[in-house]
């Protein structure tokens, strides 16, 4: 697990990482000059580090006051507290249920913060309520528990989780253009929480970690913040998801995977690592559309071929005939007096009559 070169991180935060030893009558210099930080570096508010000094400072910082919060709580989380609640977490049988148990015993740790898993429809979000004023290092505070919080989730699953959010209660900082980095999603400032949200679809992912791992993990573990994983486990139904619901948006590969927040590049090399191929996902879904127009509607084919995401007829008529080997009108005819035969005592079928058979229509044509 490498940490990247390129200097992305806000000096703003080491300068909190400061003032947790000043907090406790320690000198930081030491552990500044070991990360390879200089003291005048902190005093630019545009300057950044790298993620491999962050790491270090951090480490060097959290072994040196025995906290591992760095001066945010009230109380100290000694060394090895994070690591307890990871193993709390790693015997649960799907990832929702681990991130729950992580923030129910977060809370026995630090009272100072609530951490909050919750889900509405398609979005699972985590949510910070905080319980006291977390002054000066409120900032620093919020963003690395969100990022921890990610980073574990990322690695109990092994794969890219992506955010589809991330909201925080505070004014954009003079490096909000960090925020894009740190969290790969769209960052909103001034919100009533501190929250990240992603796919709900997540939570119900195995866990693929087991002590073992968590032991080799936990011999260096900052870098979980920082390592963007490469497999994103559910990238195949992210991509059938964003098809089906935005077909406007999505004709190519740029604009599909811009919506992701990835480049064009990497969506097409992680869906081959998931035994996919983008214009294989484009055909299953338009062929679902075109299926349930054909079913459930009496469009014309010329209307059925442009809201299936088809230029034309003529060319919406060929695919169709290369999916199911009938033509469009053919495999409308053919399905719907299979209909009539399942169901003698109905009356011309119509789309809400038609609606409930669909599915199996579909699963054997």
């Amino acid at each position: 697990m490498s940490c990247s070169p390129h200097a992305a991180t806000p000096t703003a935060f080491v300068n909190a990482i400061v003032q947790a030893y000043q907090q406790r009558g320690l000198n930081p210099l030491p552990a500044l000059e070991l990360a390879q930080i200089t003291p005048a570096l902190l005093t630019d508010p545009q300057s950044r580090i790298t993620a491999a000094q962050m790491e270090r400072i951090s480490g060097l910082a959290m072994q040196e006051l025995d906290d591992e919060a760095l001066g945010w709580f009230s109380r100290r989380l000694p060394w090895g507290s994070y690591g307890m609640l990871a193993r709390a977490s790693i015997s649960a049988p799907n990832l929702g249920v681990a991130l729950k148990r992580w923030c129910r015993h977060h809370g026995l740790l630090a009272d100072d913060i609530t951490l909050t898993l919750s889900t509405a429809g398609a979005t699972a979000s985590l949510c910070i309520t905080e319980q006291r004023d977390l002054k000066e290092l409120r900032e620093f505070c919020l963003v690395s528990v969100l990022r921890n919080f990610h980073g574990l989730a990322c690695w109990l699953i092994d794969s890219r989780i992506a955010l589809t959010g991330a909201r925080f209660p505070f004014d954009a900082p003079a490096h909000r253009d960090a925020y894009s980095v740190l969290f790969s999603a769209p960052a909103l400032f001034n919100q009533a929480q501190a929250a990240i949200d992603f796919d709900s679809s997540y939570l119900a992912l195995p866990l693929r970690r087991d002590e073992a791992a968590l032991r080799q993990m936990l011999q260096r573990a900052l870098p979980l913040t920082v390592l963007q994983y490469r497999r994103d486990r559910l990238l195949v139904q992210r991509v059938r998801q964003a098809l089906a619901g935005q077909p406007d948006t999505t004709h190519n590969a740029d604009d599909l995977a811009a919506m992701l927040a990835m480049s064009a590049r990497t969506l097409h090399r992680q869906l081959k690592e998931e035994g996919a191929t983008l214009q294989a996902l484009k055909d299953e879904v338009r062929q679902a559309r075109a299926v349930d127009l054909l079913l459930r509607t009496t469009r014309p084919i010329k209307q059925v071929a442009q809201a299936a995401g088809f230029q034309n007829d003529k060319s919406f008529i060929r695919a169709f005939k290369g999916w199911t080997g009938q033509a469009p009108a053919e495999f409308r005819t053919h399905k719907k007096n299979a209909f009539r035969l399942m169901h003698p005592q109905s009356a011309l079928p119509d789309a809400d009559a038609i609606q409930s058979d669909v599915g199996e229509l579909v699963k054997y044509s």
